[in-house]
């Protein structure tokens, strides 16, 4: 199946992460012609021993823009959850905005499959690490 044209745009998937998780959600920078760019503003919260980003708000980055790319093609679908994730580190990150891109690569009507690209603000042709994620989407519900 090919991937839909977006039905949100970057301010609506704004608006959905900002009313469910508040003001320290990621920021939705674009909705592109294949899925969603999304930035992590990093603060010191975020950091590790040895000054390097923490894994687990790369994790969460990563999952957040693979959600997000769903949404912007099949609307608010809030209940759409996570059934696989794998991320491979590549590099030690810098303590700057951490930004993702989320590329659909299968938009089917259970499963929607992203690739995620993580790179430090700035450094977009030296990934820090990449993802493979999995969203299960809610079955339709139908009237009684």
């Amino acid at each position: 199946m090919a991937v839909p044209t977006p039905r949100l745009s970057a301010q609506e998937l704004h608006d959905i992460l900002h009313d469910n998780f508040g003001d320290g959600a990621p920021l939705v920078d674009e909705v592109t012609s294949t899925g969603v760019t999304v930035r992590l503003p990093i603060s010191d919260r975020h950091g590790r021993p040895g000054g390097t980003l923490s894994g687990p708000a790369m994790m969460m980055l990563a999952d957040t823009a693979a959600w997000l790319a769903l949404m912007s093609r099949a609307g608010a679908e809030l209940l759409a959850v996570t059934t696989s994730l794998h991320i491979d580190f590549l590099r030690k990150p810098a303590l700057v905005d951490l930004v993702a891109t989320a590329r659909i690569v299968k938009f089917g009507s259970v499963l929607v499959v992203t690739q995620v690209d993580l790179y430090s603000a700035g450094q977009p042709d030296e990934l820090v690490a990449t993802a493979s994620v999995t969203y299960s989407r809610p079955k339709p519900s139908h009237g009684n």
